[in-house]
């Protein structure tokens, strides 16, 4: 899967530049969680996220960062999904009010039926801050 130009949130992009800058010390509440959507967000507003089915988001670990980009480090496998088609992903906190960080297109549709599984194998998805 490919990274896209500008994925973070403005969210983020503002924790991000805070944090440079020395104004806050701001981090996301781990484990961060990988969510799936059947229509994509922007910076400002959520996608559409799958729902139904025995859907729930899965935790996302990574490595360190090489040359900008992490991948997944294990699989994400979503069980019993929905039908419907996915689109893409979103990357949320844990945080009581869970913040939603970057997002995404996968390279292309995909749709499952009731039942199916989605994965994404280990190193299958790309973040690159760009």
């Amino acid at each position: 899967m490919s990274p896209i130009a500008d994925n973070l949130t403005a969210t983020a992009e503002n924790r991000t530049t805070d944090w440079l800058f020395g104004t806050a010390t701001t981090a996301p509440t781990l484990p961060l969680k990988m969510a799936l959507t059947t229509a994509n967000g922007s910076d400002a507003s959520a996608g559409t996220e799958v729902t139904g089915g025995s859907y729930a988001r899965k935790n996302i670990a990574v490595a360190a960062a090489v040359n900008g980009s992490v991948s997944n480090s294990a699989d994400l496998s979503f069980t019993g999904m929905p039908a419907c088609t996915v689109v893409g992903w979103e990357i949320w906190d844990s945080a009581g009010t869970p913040v939603r960080w970057s997002y995404g297109l996968f390279d292309a549709p995909k749709t499952v039926a009731s039942g199916d599984e989605f994965k994404v194998a280990a190193g299958g998805w790309t973040f690159t801050a760009s």
